[in-house]
């Protein structure tokens, strides 16, 4: 998949990382729930540190590139969660 704008993975990005941060979040036993600022804090966090794979990495193209940076997101939440649970 070619993608004609970069803005686009980009978005994409930025949309995973949230989703990856609210669901990290929600594994935690907190019976107030996560706060958004905090939510969208960790959703940064993992966004800029996805960002430097994505920007680093230009060896791969398109839809490879991306799955690789999602797959980073996926794994950076994995281990906060191990880390902060």
């Amino acid at each position: 998949m070619y993608f004609k704008s970069k803005k686009t993975s980009l978005v994409i990005l930025a949309v995973t990382s949230i989703l990856c941060s609210r669901t990290l979040f929600y594994f935690f036993n907190d019976p107030e729930g996560p706060n958004l600022l905090v939510v969208f804090g960790m959703a940064a966090i993992v966004y800029f540190l996805s960002l430097t794979a994505y920007l680093f990495n230009s060896s791969m193209t398109g839809l490879k590139r991306l799955v690789l940076v999602i797959a980073i997101q996926i794994l950076i939440v994995i281990g906060l969660y191990f880390c902060l649970s």
